[in-house]
């Protein structure tokens, strides 16, 4: 039953995180067990989907590379149409709703509706990964500055980015399903100025019991990514922040040791 944590006819998006139940939330969990209906994204980890307990109605609406999904316009729809209804309403999308989620989409329609709703955030990939890797996103001396892109772009479509400001020797670039695209960011990367020994990180299903990451280099990057299955969520992480924890220890205590 639910504890009054939704109201009827309200909506939470709520983030469920890179995929692992552990990493939720303890307010994420109590919404998922309040709600009478949950929406759901195909990159919510099975672990998450357990605990929507059985008296909950569940509807799939997301989507994976190449995989088919129903348009945002569509998903918009059917959360009015539940919370109209009188329905307690979970939104549930992979890592955090407000990083590459559409969270602003859906709450303004809702908003246009009257509809009451509200957010919770999750762990975005990009965390996670730092975390299973033992590194860190930013650093002192290393990394001043941490910015995430993602590299989706539409069939057919170039991927249009500002490539001379992501190419920053003092920043980690975090590329958000970036598989596919792995080439061409390496590619546009050097060419803008960024060394192809640059350290990079790739993370595949963060946090999940099959989870993979890998340490490369920048200019070898296209070709180690392409081991990595197609339909995972792959995460790009680039910058001298992520190198393997011996060297950037090593690193690390030579500027610590740096006389003031």
């Amino acid at each position: 039953m639910h504890d009054g944590m939704i109201a009827l006819g309200e909506v939470w998006l709520v983030g469920a995180g890179p995929g692992d139940p552990e990493l939720l939330t303890r307010k994420a969990e109590r919404l998922i067990r309040a709600a009478s209906v949950v929406f759901y994204d195909a990159l919510v980890g099975p672990g998450v989907l357990e605990l929507i307990p059985d008296h909950v109605r569940r509807v799939a609406v997301g989507k994976r590379s190449g995989r088919h999904s129903k348009d945002q316009r569509s998903i918009n729809e059917l959360l009015v149409e539940a919370a109209l209804s009188g329905e307690r309403v979970v939104r549930l999308k992979g890592g955090d709703p407000s990083m590459f989620g559409r969270s602003a989409e859906e709450v303004a329609t809702l908003r246009a509706y009257g509809v009451r709703v509200s957010i919770c955030p999750g762990i975005t990939a990009a965390s996670a990964a730092a975390a299973s890797a033992r590194v860190s996103l930013s650093l002192r001396g290393f990394a001043r500055r941490v910015q995430f892109v993602t590299a989706h772009a539409r069939a057919g479509e170039t991927l249009d980015l500002d490539w001379a400001a992501l190419a920053d020797p003092e920043a980690t670039l975090g590329v958000y399903m970036g598989r596919a695209a792995a080439a061409t960011v390496a590619d546009q990367l050097i060419a803008h100025g960024l060394a192809g020994a640059t350290p990079v990180l790739i993370a595949g299903n963060v946090s999940l019991p099959d989870e993979r990451c890998v340490h490369t280099r920048l200019d070898l990057l296209g070709l180690v990514a392409q081991s990595f299955p197609a339909d995972w969520p792959v995460l790009l992480l680039i910058g001298a922040a992520v190198a393997r924890p011996p060297l950037i220890h090593s690193a690390i205590e030579r500027v610590v040791a740096l006389p003031m």
